[in-house]
């Protein structure tokens, strides 16, 4: 009787190169190649007890190589489209000057700082947070109307202590002033 090892060394040396041509054939990158003839062998390897005899094994490590290579593309597709976020959301930074917005949003600051802080802290949560009413009403333990008052108030006050004279200040503001959406009353 053959060992697993020795069972497995054979079936290795039958069919390596017919995998591996397989597997080139199916790949961009020949390098990928390798790796997918290496996963394929590793799952032989673990699955050991299920190689079928002989002639069988062959068919048996294409299905698993097939099935590798299905991992693979989808990996690859996945990583593309991590690779297109990530180069937008660096060219957006890139983009973007940060110390532009300094002395808006400082303006903006000491505005809020001027108002109670109740309205503060609706404003706040609403535009900073991205929470709609009902869920501030319950962060702050008051009712969604309240909460909806006190926002259009703390708004419109806001405005009238920034007002339009700072240039972008409106920018910076219109975050902190804008309606909240008909879903969110």
């Amino acid at each position: 009787m053959i060992s697993p090892d020795e069972r497995f060394r054979q079936v290795y040396a039958a069919n390596f190169e017919a995998l591996l041509a397989y597997a080139i054939r199916r790949v961009e990158q020949h390098e990928d190649a390798s790796d997918i003839v290496a996963e394929t062998f590793l799952v032989a390897w673990r699955r050991g007890a299920d190689l079928p005899p002989d002639d069988e094994a062959t068919l048996w490590l294409y299905g698993v190589a097939r099935r590798v290579l299905a991992n693979h593309h989808r990996g690859g597709v996945r990583r593309e489209r991590l690779g297109e976020r990530l180069r937008q959301r660096i060219t957006s930074l890139m983009s973007a000057d940060p110390g532009h917005e300094v002395p808006q949003r400082l303006i903006v600051r000491a505005a809020l700082a001027r108002l109670p802080e109740i309205d503060r802290e609706v404003l706040m949560l609403t535009a900073w947070e991205g929470l709609q009413p009902r869920e501030v009403a319950e962060v702050l333990g008051l009712s969604a109307g309240t909460v909806r008052t006190r926002l259009s108030r703390a708004r419109s006050r806001l405005r009238e202590l920034v007002g339009d004279d700072p240039p972008d200040a409106g920018h910076v503001l219109d975050v902190l002033t804008a309606t909240v959406p008909e879903e969110g009353r």
